[in-house]
């Protein structure tokens, strides 16, 4: 695991001086060593967390003939299978090193290298004879890449501030970027927060030649077509399930350093400790947070789960008077982002962080296998549609009832219902289920002048693209490639990655294997959402892996109770925060409107989403832009 940065132009008498200050930035990504390569077009550097081939696993890695360097960040799972066939094919390799394959995979078989490619990677490979930088970001997003392109002078960094540390570079806020930021409380790919800069989106590739950047699509999801019956039986798709896993799991446990697991108690952590006890782990070290407030409090579940499989088990409660951590998580993202849920995310891996340096965790579950409430609600309202004025008016009632679902049960379920009622695109409807921010709370927010600059991007139509591109499947599959292509690289996984990076932990997560999300997209959503029960065939592939109980019973998410420390300890803070003239200065928002906003959390309201992604988005003004 480590960090990579570099910047493609002709030398000048500052770029070495600027790849120094870049790599040092990145420094808690790969604490143990560095690398560094530089020819006359390029510079590239690195930071190594030494992991696999501790001692030789040096970058950067080149070909025999040293024309072919690379630099890798993330892990290649599949090193002992890529080792024999470049073996085979006359490949002399001086190292176990995952890195080293790569430039020979690259002289062997072209771009095409990347299919060859078992894991999580965000890889720099440098051709001299050619002239060619190609970056190349793993399948389902694992490991972030941001590039910054103009003319023949392209730099990337495995994080924002790498970048920034360029000042040539404008650090200037990009308005596109943060209308979609409230909308899904995060910069989709492939904007960035900071105008100019980009991420390369999951499974893509850029090519630079001289002063062209090509950006190729490398690989997709292939769902299973509608109406098409699959003939095996559940007991065999059980099975297949289990046997995934486990060499999912398998294939993590190379490292020569301290592993162990993250357990939430919910089913797909809870899956992966019962996979690595199956594979001969012994003495697992787990790891989990929890809350003095009851109802967003899992360790009981987590200790049960612990208990049944003999593991070291350690455990942190996070308590109000730790928020201190929230600038600091504005600093350590680069860019604004709203899932409060990085707060004991943050806390997680530090607390793994004393005692090992690899964590195996549960993400991905629930996009290969149907694990959200919201498909379910999808899906009772799918059918109905309402004539065009009688519509308006029930998003506008749903509009108005959303505020007080914190009351009432009863309310929330009205406003959820009329909301669905009045939306008649299906995308854009589903879309609502992931809005922090919907369209005409934004829109009634924002400064007229700022509303002008950003009002013909339509957030939605990230979800409506993914919706259409995926016609030929059945619905609970397209739910799927929407979450599988927007809210797990551009929330969930970026949190994992910033979280454990910040204190040098390497996470890493067996569900996210490509091949397990190929095998998952290939099974019709009937049967993955059956009889109303959400992830199905994984609540049958824990049984008589842990309690019946723990199995079925609701799903809790890894939520902090955010609504009271907001109105308690964090309360001065966001007021300070949101109201001063630094915050009006920046022209986004009507500023009598946030203050209504506080206002009437305060009084009972729930606004705590709205409230956590205004304030992450100022921190991140004073903490990254300055």
């Amino acid at each position: 695991m480590c960090g990579i940065v570099g910047v493609v132009d002709r030398p000048t008498p500052g770029r070495a001086d600027l790849l120094r200050s870049m790599n040092a930035r990145i420094v808690h990504r790969g604490p143990d060593e560095d690398g560094v390569y530089e020819d006359e077009r390029v510079a590239m550097a690195m930071r190594r967390l030494s992991i696999q081939d501790v001692a030789h696993g040096h970058q950067p890695a080149t070909s025999e003939s040293g024309d072919v360097i690379c630099m890798l960040n993330g892990e290649i799972y599949n090193v002992r299978e890529l080792q024999r066939l470049l073996r085979e094919r006359g490949h002399r390799l001086a190292s176990e090193s995952d890195t080293e394959c790569i430039p020979h995979l690259y002289e062997e078989f072209g771009l095409d290298f990347v299919q060859h490619l078992r894991g999580m990677f965000a890889i720099a490979i440098w051709d001299r004879r050619t002239q060619q930088l190609t970056l190349v970001r793993d399948r389902l997003g694992k490991k972030p890449l941001y590039y910054w392109h103009r003319g023949e002078r392209l730099s990337y960094g495995s994080e924002l501030k790498a970048i920034l540390a360029d000042l040539d570079l404008p650090r200037v806020a990009d308005p596109v970027a943060i209308s979609h930021y409230l909308t899904f409380q995060y910069v989709p790919a492939p904007w960035s927060a900071v105008q100019g800069v980009k991420k390369l989106p999951p499974g893509h590739l850029l090519v630079l030649r001289g002063d062209e950047a090509e950006i190729r699509r490398y690989w997709s999801l292939d769902y299973a077509p509608s109406g098409v019956r699959d003939e095996r039986t559940d007991d065999e798709l059980v099975e297949e399930l289990r046997e995934n896993l486990r060499e999912s799991v398998r294939l993590r446990m190379i490292s020569e350093r301290p592993l162990g697991a993250f357990l939430s108690g919910g089913l797909d952590s809870s899956a992966v400790v019962a996979a690595m006890s199956q594979v001969g782990v012994e003495r697992i070290k787990t790891f989990s947070i929890g809350f003095d407030e009851e109802s967003h409090n899992e360790l009981p579940y987590a200790r049960r789960v612990a208990q049944h499989y003999g593991t070291d088990h350690h455990e942190l409660v996070v308590k109000p008077d730790a928020l201190d951590v929230i600038p600091r998580l504005a600093a350590s993202f680069d860019e604004p982002y709203a899932d409060s849920s990085a707060i004991p995310s943050w806390y997680l891996a530090d607390m793994a962080a004393k005692h090992v340096v690899v964590a195996l965790n549960g993400d991905g579950g629930d996009e290969a296998l149907g694990g959200y409430a919201r498909y379910q609600r999808f899906l009772t309202g799918s059918g109905r549609r309402l004539p065009r004025p009688m519509a308006s008016a029930m998003l506008r009632a749903g509009q108005r009832l959303r505020p007080y679902g914190a009351r009432s049960v009863t309310l929330r379920r009205l406003s959820t219902g009329t909301t669905l009622l009045g939306e008649s695109d299906p995308a854009h409807r589903y879309a609502r289920f992931l809005s922090y921010f919907r369209p005409e709370e934004k829109f009634e927010l924002f400064d007229p002048r700022f509303a002008d600059r950003v009002r013909q991007e339509d957030s939605y139509a990230l979800v409506s693209q993914i919706w259409a591109e995926h016609e030929r499947t059945d619905v609970v599959n397209r739910l799927l490639a929407i979450d599988t292509y927007t809210y797990l690289p551009g929330d969930l996984l970026p949190k994992v990655d910033i979280t454990t990076m910040s204190v040098s932990l390497e996470a890493r997560s067996p569900f996210l294997d490509h091949t397990f999300f190929e095998w998952a997209a290939a099974i019709p959503g009937s049967r993955k959402i059956q009889n109303g029960s959400a992830k199905y065939l994984l609540k049958r592939a824990l049984e008589g892996w842990i309690d019946d109980d723990l199995i079925h019973r609701r799903k809790q998410g890894f939520a902090i109770p955010l609504g009271g420390w907001l109105r308690g300890p964090l309360r001065d803070m966001v007021y300070d925060t949101l109201t001063d003239s630094t915050a009006a200065g920046r022209g986004y928002f009507d500023m009598a409107k946030v203050r209504a906003i506080l206002d009437g959390h305060m009084e009972g309201v729930d606004r705590s989403g709205h409230i956590y992604a205004l304030l992450m988005l100022e921190l991140w003004h004073r903490e990254v832009l300055g």
